[in-house]
C-alpha cells in the first residue's frame, strides 16, 4: 500500500505530489582510496550531476561528510546528555553524503539515484521522506 503510494506520486486525497526523497551515499571504512585522478573525476561528475538537479528543478540540498571518525555522538542517559567521539554504529558501512531531491514518483528518485551512483561511483540508498499529515 505505501510502496504503490510511493510509486504513483499521489497523497491520500488522490492529488499528484512532489515527494522528498533521501538519496544517501554508503562507503565502507578501511577499503582502499582511489587514485586521485578518479576522486576529482568524481568530484567533476557530481557537480555536473547537482547542475542537472538544479536545473530540472529536483534539487534540495546536498552535502559530503567527513569520515566517519570525525563524528561525535549525543544521547541521553538517565537524564544526562552524554557525548562520545566516534560514529554511532560500529559498522564498516557508513554514511558518506547524500542529497535531498524531490521526484514525481519512487521511480524518478530511482533514475536520479541512478545518475547518482555512476557520478560518485559508490552505493546510494533511497529513502523517502514521511509525509506530513495535512491539516
Amino acid at each position: 500500500m505505501v510502496r504503490d503510494r510511493l510509486k504513483s506520486g499521489r497523497n491520500t486525497k488522490g492529488t499528484v505530489t512532489m515527494k522528498q526523497y533521501l538519496l544517501s551515499v554508503h562507503m565502507v571504512d578501511g577499503q582502499s582510496q582511489r587514485p586521485p585522478e578518479q576522486t576529482q573525476q568524481a568530484y567533476q561528475d557530481v557537480d555536473a550531476l547537482n547542475a542537472e538537479l538544479k536545473a530540472a528543478g529536483s534539487w534540495v540540498f546536498a552535502g559530503g561528510l567527513y569520515p566517519p571518525d570525525t563524528a561525535t555522538v549525543v544521547r541521553v542517559s538517565d537524564g544526562d546528555v552524554i557525548t562520545t567521539d566516534g560514529p554511532f554504529a560500529e559498522t564498516k558501512e557508513q554514511l558518506g553524503g547524500f542529497w535531498v531531491i524531490e521526484a514525481d514518483d519512487l521511480d524518478g528518485a530511482l533514475a536520479w539515484a541512478a545518475k547518482a551512483t555512476r557520478a560518485c561511483g559508490e552505493a546510494v540508498e533511497v529513502r523517502p521522506f514521511q509525509e506530513m499529515p495535512q491539516d
